[in-house]
């Protein structure tokens, strides 16, 4: 057959099985979806430095960037498979066979999935098999309008399997199971945001920010969708009394509201990794005593629904001035979806990745010898307490202003709090910054410092010190293994 009959046997044979393998998972669990297993499994075997790259790279975007990697790489094996089998089909046949064994295995790896979870990929190499061998069939038959009639039902047929499988994978009503939860009312309210705790005239962030904006750095592909009437809590291990709570247990406590500024372990030196919200739940530390917490426990060792784990210090969340939450709420509403909804685990002045479990449903008391939660086995520290940091949002790095300039920005130091930020121009001195008004700890702080500049080009840096004294250092350290350090710095030209 023709080159280009051959590659569009590949392609329609591997759009098939990847629409069969959705419409199965969409039965037995729409992340065993060969497309999506495979995907989250190369993030889970990708190196933490080609990790660290991504998101510098690409930020929020990293996911889609490698959806659509994978999506070419797939293309591409779909033409070679077709071209290899312009006579016989064997060559595609064993192609698709090893794709699907490939499906298999990835399948098979998430600690998410169940053994039925190998139906989706399984079903994926049947059909996709079948399909390239039909139409492999009809091209050598050399009858034009049969084969054209056979590619436009087998793509046809892809297409209804693929919305079909999205439709039935996306049946579950969350958005409707948030909005049922209406109104969380807080027993304990955070104390009002101080009026003048930011500069965003100036340049700076919002003091708050928008749920929309928040920053968002986790490993999954595909948005676990957990309806709250559905949801439980497991807390068991080194406990006196294993307890299982469901959302309405919770829902039923005395809340308590508390504003908190998380920062990603993955954050550059004057990264956006960085955003602050009032969130609402229930302490962790009254739950975990609840149960019981033995001696000898050091890890709260922390299960998302999706399998992703997070270990953070026991003596950490038992404290209750750290105010570690089992957060149901953000910024006035339910958790959103894509930030953990029906709960998470919100745990001040440590990086995420050892304190926000989104999608939260397993807590284990155990010890860090015992268990390596997802991160550890990857290579970053065990303990992650937030680094004291400051980053300059005005005026933009490469950007030409006029007049009076006023530098701004914001700084972070939690649980200690800022005290102090020093901005100085083309190595010269160190000038004391205007601070924002204080908010809390727990949260970040703004500052500005105007300034009068000569016509051409200027260097700006900034450095912290947080309320023990300790001074932002300006040597520059990346984020592995637990965060970044250095100055902040950027270039603009004043006309």
């Amino acid at each position: 057959m023709s080159r280009w009959t051959a590659a569009l046997v590949g392609i329609v044979g591997v759009a098939a099985a990847l629409a069969a393998g959705h419409l199965v998972a969409a039965l037995v669990g729409p992340s065993a979806s060969p497309f999506l297993a495979v995907g989250n499994t190369f993030i889970d075997f990708t190196p933490s430095p080609l990790k660290d790259f991504a998101v510098r790279a690409f930020g929020t975007y990293d996911k889609l960037v490698l959806l659509i990697g994978m999506a070419l790489v797939l293309l591409g094996l779909a033409v070679a498979a077709g071209l290899l089998s312009r006579r016989t089909p064997t060559p595609g046949t064993v192609l698709a066979a090893v794709l699907g064994v490939v499906g298999v295995a990835a399948v098979l790896y998430r600690p998410d999935l169940g053994q039925l979870g190998v139906l989706a990929p399984l079903a994926a190499g049947a059909v996709g098999i079948g399909v390239f061998r039909w139409l492999h069939r009809e091209a050598l038959a050399e009858r034009r309008v049969e084969g054209r009639r056979s590619f436009l039902i087998a793509a046809g047929a892809s297409v209804v399997a693929g919305l079909g499988g999205q439709f039935l994978g996306s049946r579950t009503d969350v958005e409707g199971s948030r909005a049922a939860v209406g109104k969380l009312e807080a027993a304990v309210k955070a104390p009002a945001v101080p009026a003048g705790a930011d500069f965003a005239r100036d340049g700076t962030p919002s003091f708050i920010t928008p749920n929309r904006d928040f920053y968002r750095i986790d490993t999954a592909l595909s948005v676990p969708r957990l309806r709250a009437e559905d949801w439980a809590l497991r807390v068991h291990g080194l406990v006196d009394r294993e307890l299982t709570l469901d959302y309405a247990d919770l829902r039923g406590r005395d809340l308590v509201e508390r504003t908190i500024t998380m920062t990603c372990v993955s954050n550059e030196v004057g990264g956006p990794y960085v955003s602050t919200a009032t969130f609402i739940g229930v302490p962790l530390h009254q739950v975990l005593r609840e149960a019981g917490v033995r001696a000898g426990a050091d890890q709260l060792f922390s299960t998302s629904a999706d399998g992703w784990t997070a270990g953070t210090p026991v003596d950490v969340v038992l404290d209750p001035d750290r105010g570690a939450l089992i957060a149901l709420g953000m910024n006035g509403e339910p958790l959103p979806v894509e930030h953990g909804f029906p709960a998470r685990l919100v745990v001040p002045g440590l990086y995420g990745y050892v304190s926000a479990t989104k999608w939260v449903v397993d807590l284990e008391l155990t010890t860090f010898a015992a268990k390596r939660a997802y991160w550890l086995e990857r290579g970053w520290a065990e303990r992650a307490p937030i680094r004291t940091m400051s980053r300059i949002d005005s005026p933009k790095g490469l950007s030409r202003t006029g007049g009076r300039v006023t530098v701004a920005g914001v700084a972070w130091a939690q649980p200690t709090g800022v005290a102090k930020v020093e901005v100085r121009v083309d190595g010269g001195p160190w000038r004391v910054a205007e601070l924002s008004a204080d908010a809390g700890d727990d949260t970040w702080r703004m500052w500005r410092l105007p300034l009068d500049l000569k016509p051409g080009g200027h260097t700006v840096e900034s450095r912290a010190t947080d309320k023990s004294g300790f001074t932002q250092p300006q040597a520059r350290v990346a984020p592995v293994p637990d965060g970044a350090t250095g100055w902040h710095s950027l270039f603009f030209t004043v006309e």
